[in-house]
């Protein structure tokens, strides 16, 4: 240091020399303290020296493994960890740099990093073919590896060697890229790299939905190999999308090209599962403390404060200890009683790890960087100290933080009977790389060396502040002027789709062809994107291509895609929901853009004259048009008001270089640009004037359609074989009270034709009409104006000639001459049956006329007319299925919900991983076999329990499986009871329901509401047919069923129909069923059942044993316990006699917390004798009382009154609570048949 200067010899003036000796001597003081912070940058520089960087590889720069046998072995997630410090003590010296020397340390720490995260692309890069690969398959043997030779990159272990699917690992390196970019660094050098880190985005984006090893890399705790939905793996994958999205890997240096896109609505998926799960790990783990990686750094992923402060605190209280927190309950690794020679544990062994857990110091790290984080002093200093007191001190005085800490083996039974007692020992690797890298970080936060936020330059640790409330802006479209017209009657000024240049509308599906190009690099055979699927978030952006504004519509808007969206009032209600759905979930820069094209078809049927728009929709409209509307405050102008306040997107990669695009996206493309449609609009076409072939005429005509009348009706749909038409004959002529039914059917309002001098739009396929156009009147009808009976005479004659008689050429005259939907249809059904599907009917003679077609012109026609019956059988028949129903089937599975479809008294079939949408319908037909109508009302519910479990979660509380088809009988049974109808016409309903009004029904069952309180404000909307006749609809099985179960027996005398007028009668036994049906239980449920099990060999439920090894094998909280619980109660196929079942477990649980010594034995606990023995003590006392059940099964000489089980219907319609409760009876059954626990009972009841 040189030496002080004399400046009194340099000036003459001794004031100004004086000054400037003042300042000098303060100049020296503020060297000697920089002198300090940089001998302690120099301490942590030698320590990660020495600690870290010491094990890497001087070619590669990977971190090896200390582990013996793993020397060459680089994992990737201990890698990146590793890294952290050295970007850490890089920012530092960056930060603090004073000479020279310094800054050159600074740049070989850099350096480091650098080469360090670019050896590791390297070896994933090697690895593309995989990523391609796992895309497509998202299959273990698919993934890319967890661990690669830190020598030469290449990988060390097998496909099926290793746990390597960890999509956290993966995610960790993304997120660590992201933040080292965004701090400066550059990473990724070449465009092709910039490609493949965008498919490795794609890589991740489904990891909601993925089953992985972990980050413990083991999957399920007992080690097997099975793989499982991880919160930690979820939460690492959603960091890492949100800090790629729009982020320019290139840095400073950078253009559009190198800038990542991640789909938003992919991010929202694995927040909305996240949050579902927490603080759960997943099926086997009831928390873990990898946890704490995902609620603060590094990936900040959570945004709702109260569920990490919960998150927290159940790591704090289930694993935490004196020397660090064990990393999951009962983990056996390196515990004294595990086997080293053994690579999995076998259930029932679990146990034997309980209290001995190892506990790793590295997760006290995590909470000093999350109390750094969030400011909390306190938590700071109260780790800092319990971690001072368990890192090592080696002989060069630098401190190493172990792996982890063992109970001695001498010391286990006493640390089990007293938990965290015993002094521990340090085992495992010292250091610990993963744990001294974050010890290293805590180090210079604390001394101030590097801030906290220099480590988060994305700013995820503010994803918690509270935004500004999201204002949704909506443009309204009219496809035609006829439309605008109507809308403008109304007062709602839209502009006509075709006038909205300069911009560019299409729908949804175009903009994920589009996106499918993302990433897509011909030199390393990536394909991009390979889903075309988006979602709402998305194409709430605008898009700039070629220096032209796309806009996109919203895929629920699509007619093509499925029948539900010929359904105006659930398109409306739709609307609602998604708006609501954009206002909660948006978090871009900008406000979300919402485009709807309203068309003349949307509501052509559905007022009186097919001319006015519904007041549904001008009531939505009028709604968006004041700024607010079911919770969403929302802007309605024109595109071009929003172009300076909209989100918008750059798609470099659509560039006028065609090379690397797929020639079909290409020429889509160009078609887009010149703003030519691309695809056929609306959903029929039809011609005014129709040549009529020379048909049947009269009598002949009405005895030759007698044969094949109905058929389509028929409540299942059997494929007809030559052998087998005798059968069908019979099951037709059972129907000969149909010719009410379309009078009936026309007093609901819902019409069976259209007008024929309307023109319509284009239908898909065919591309012209093959089938006369339906006249405006349901039927033909005589001068008189009665309808002409077709079957005058004709039965009598021709009612006993085999269906082999029937010349399907005159049945194929017959549709030229026939204007009835319904005669159509059975026409058609007959022919399917009899001639199959590809059966060339030349109609008209025209060639290549298959049943088929006219089977989708049929579905056309039903779905202009909103003929619901119809449009769900011809739909089954044609294996309609939407992408819609994977979307759901997968939110309902991810929210760690099970699925089956099928009814349970004949079969069901689960639904256990989430399937592209025909293999859903393989599954459910399987269920389902032939029943057409009911496939589609499967469907239909799995898709609007899909939207309820995003919109509103609450409804599927304390719910662990959801029974489709016990559903679906539960409709039928309210609709009976609102309806005061049986419950096979009931069955008709319910396939005659619009969607809509499906939907409402299920929402008014989830939510608890009776059936018969409806909204004024959707009264208009939820019309429910009561005239229409069991026959009219058919095709179902339902009403067979529901006859066959006991679940309409309740509603099939008139004077049990009188007695439901009271709304009193039979309450309890509904809620039992809905709650049965539901598989609704109290909370807490099956933690409770857990500790009953402790106190008991087992329990007895129906024919299954649920036995007590179940609580060695799992933890209280765990879910795989309440899976297989819940398994057991599934066997029993009435579902008010579950909840019995359900209701005196929760007795016996009432016992086994209050009291702690009960002994539930000796043997088996039944449950079903302590249901039968509480209904024999509820008959007795009816008997004594004079009650209700004097009637039936209280008689001296018994009159059983049907109840299922041998149960009394007044039992089960009895409330749980009071004298005459349920609870009451329970324990006094409990009491009989356990005597020893009366005092016991007595006094836990109380």
């Amino acid at each position: 240091m040189p030496g002080r200067v004399n400046f009194s010899a340099i000036f003459d003036d001794a004031p100004y020399a004086q000054m400037l000796s003042k300042n000098q001597e303060l100049f020296i003081r503020n060297m000697h303290s920089r002198t300090n912070i940089g001998v302690r940058l120099d301490y942590y520089m030698r320590l990660v020296q020495k600690t870290i960087l010491n094990h890497t590889d001087p070619v590669t720069s990977l971190f090896t493994s200390p582990l013996p046998g793993f020397t060459d072995h680089a994992w990737v997630r201990d890698n990146v960890y590793a890294v952290h410090a050295v970007w850490g003590l890089a920012l530092a010296y960056k930060k603090n740099a004073d000479f020279d020397e310094d800054r050159a340390k600074c740049h070989e720490l850099e350096q480091t990093c650098v080469k360090v995260m670019r050896s590791l692309l390297q070896c994933f890069m090697r690895q593309s073919h995989k990523v391609e690969a796992f895309k497509k398959t998202q299959l273990p043997k698919d993934a890319l590896h967890a661990k690669y030779s830190a020598r030469n990159w290449n990988t060390v272990v097998g496909d099926n060697e290793w746990g390597h699917l960890q999509i956290d690992a993966i995610s960790l390196y993304l997120l660590s890229l992201a933040q080292m970019t965004a701090s400066g660094m550059q990473i990724i050098f070449t465009l092709d790299e910039v490609a493949f880190v965008q498919n490795l985005v794609f890589y991740i984006e489904h990891a909601y939905r993925i089953p992985d090893y972990g980050i413990w890399e083991r999957g399920d705790k007992t080690n097997h190999g099975v793989t499982e939905l991880n919160a930690s793996s979820i939460g690492m994958a959603k960091a890492a999308l949100q800090a790629l999205n729009d982020l320019d890997l290139f840095g400073a240096y950078g253009s559009p090209n190198s800038v990542i896109h991640v789909m938003i609505d992919e991010i929202q998926q694995c927040q909305a599962v996240l949050k579902s799960l927490l603080p759960r790990e997943s099926y086997s783990k009831e928390t873990d403390a990898a946890l704490l990686s995902i609620i603060s750094y590094p990936a900040f992923a959570l945004e709702d404060c109260t569920q990490i402060s919960t998150t927290r605190a159940t790591i704090m209280n289930k694993l935490q200890g004196r020397y660090g927190c064990r990393r999951f309950l009962r983990d056996g690794y390196k515990t004294p009683r595990e086997d080293p020679n053994r690579l999995y544990y076998e259930p029932h062994e679990l146990q034997q790890f309980e209290n001995i857990e190892c506990e790793w110091p590295l997760f006290f790290c995590y909470f000093i960087l999350d109390g750094f984080f969030s400011n909390n002093k306190s938590q700071v200093q109260y780790y800092r100290e319990r971690l001072e007191e368990i890192v090592i001190t080696s002989e060069n005085g630098l401190k190493l933080v172990p792996e982890l800490y063992a109970v001695p083996s001498n010391l286990v039974d006493e640390e089990i009977a007293c938990p965290h007692s015993q002094t521990r020992v340090a085992a495992g690797s010292i250091p610990f790389l993963w744990a001294q890298s974050l010890y290293v970080l805590t180090c210079l936060i604390e001394e101030g060396f590097i801030q906290a936020a220099e480590l988060d330059p994305l700013n995820r640790r503010l994803s918690t502040e509270k935004r500004p409330d999201t204002v949704v802006q909506v443009v309204v479209l009219a496809e035609d002027e006829e439309m605008k017209e109507k809308l403008a009657a109304q007062g709602i000024e839209v502009e006509l789709l075709k006038n909205v240049e300069p911009f560019i509308v299409q729908p949804a599906h175009v903009l994920g062809r589009l996106f499918s190009q993302l990433g897509r690099s011909t030199k390393m055979k990536l394909s991009g994107r390979m889903s075309t699927d988006v979602g709402l978030l998305s194409t709430s952006k605008m898009y700039n291509v070629q220096d032209r504004i796309l806009v996109f519509t919203p895929q629920f808007l699509d007619w093509q895609r499925f029948y539900l969206t010929h359904d105006v009032n659930i398109l409306i209600d739709t609307m609602k929901a998604e708006l609501f759905y954009v206002k909660t979930s948006w978090n871009v820069p900008g406000r979300p853009l919402v485009v709807m094209v309203f068309s003349n078809v949307m509501i052509s049927n559905v007022s009186d004259d097919g001319k006015k728009v519904p007041l549904g929709m001008i009531g939505a409209l009028k709604k968006m048009k004041s700024g607010y509307i079911s919770g969403t405050r929302t802007i309605l102008g024109k595109i071009s008001d929003f172009v300076t306040t909209s989100c918008i997107i750059k798609l470099h990669y659509l560039t006028d270089d065609e090379s690397n695009i797929d020639p079909k996206v290409s020429e889509l493309l160009k078609s887009v640009l010149c703003s030519r449609k691309t695809e056929s609009g609306g959903i029929l076409r039809r011609s005014n004037k129709v040549k009529h072939s020379i048909g049947l005429q009269g009598e002949e005509r009405s005895r030759k359609y007698s044969f094949v009348r109905g058929i389509s009706q028929r409540h299942k749909s059997i494929m007809l074989d030559p052998s087998e038409v005798g059968f069908i004959f019979l099951a037709l002529i059972t129907m000969r009270d149909r010719r009410d039914s379309f009078v009936s059917s026309s007093s609901t309002g819902r019409k069976s034709s259209t007008n024929t001098d309307e023109e319509a739009t284009p239908c898909s396929s065919p591309p012209v009409p093959l089938l006369s156009p339906t006249s405006p009147l349901l039927l033909r009808t005589s001068a008189s104006g009665t309808r002409l009976n077709l079957l005058d005479n004709a039965n009598n004659k021709y009612g006993t000639k085999d269906l082999n008689e029937v010349d399907c050429k005159d049945l194929v005259e017959m549709l030229l001459d026939t204007e009835i939907l319904e005669e159509q249809a059975d026409i058609v059904q007959y022919l399917w049956l009899k001639q199959g599907s590809n059966w060339d009917t030349k109609l008209g003679g025209r060639a290549e006329v298959t049943v088929r077609k006219l089977v989708e012109e049929l579905y056309q026609k039903a779905c202009h007319q909103r003929l619901w019956w119809l449009v769900r059988h011809t739909a089954g028949l044609l294996n309609k299925v939407t992408e819609s129903l994977t979307n759901a089937v997968t939110d309902l599975l991810v929210r760690q919900k099970q699925i089956t479809v099928g009814m349970p008294s004949i079969h069901e079939e689960p639904i256990s991983c989430p399937l592209p949408p025909l293999e859903l319908l393989k599954v459910i037909r399987a269920a389902l076999v032939e029943d057409e109508c009911g496939i589609m009302l499967t469907q239909e519910i799995l898709i609007y329990l899909g939207m309820f479990i995003r919109t509103e979660p609450h409804l599927f509380t304390e719910m662990l499986r959801l029974r489709v088809g016990l559903i679906i009988q539960i409709m039928i049974t309210e609709l009976a009871r609102g309806l005061h109808c049986s419950g096979e016409e009931a069955a008709t309903n319910v396939t005659n329901l619009s969607p809509y009004e499906l939907k409402t029904l299920l929402h008014h069952i989830l939510s608890g509401k009776e059936f018969a309180d409806r909204d004024e404000e959707n009264s208009e909307m939820i019309t429910y047919t009561e005239k229409t006749k069991a026959e009219r609809t058919g095709i179902m099985q339902l009403g067979k069923r529901m006859k066959d179960h006991k679940i309409v027996d309740v509603i099939k005398s008139k004077e049990e129909m009188n007695m439901d007028n009271n709304m009193d009668w039979l309450q309890w036994l509904r809620r039992r069923r809905i709650d049965g049906a539901l598989n609704r239980v109290p909370p807490e449920f099956y933690s409770k059942i857990w500790l009953i099990l402790r106190k008991c060999e087992g329990l007895l439920i129906g024919d299954k044993v649920l036995h007590q090894n179940l609580t060695q094998e799992m933890t209280t909280g765990e879910m795989k316990f309440a899976l297989r619980v819940e398994s057991v109660l599934n066997k029993i196929p009435d579902p008010e006699y579950r909840q019995l079942l359900v209701e005196a477990l929760m007795v016996l649980t009432i016992l086994a917390e209050n009291q702690t010594n009960v002994v539930l034995g000796p043997g088996l606990v039944l449950v079903d004798q302590i249901v039968h023995k509480a209904n024999e003590f509820f008959l007795s006392d009816q008997k004594d009382a004079n009650g209700d059940a004097v009637m039936c099964c209280a008689k001296s000489n018994k009159d059983p009154c049907g109840g299922t089980n041998g149960i009394c219907r007044h039992f089960y319609d009895s409330a749980p609570s009071g004298r005459y409760g349920t609870i009451t009876y329970m324990c006094r059954a409990v009491i009989s048949i356990m005597p020893h626990l009366g005092e016991d009972i007595e006094c836990a009841v109380s």
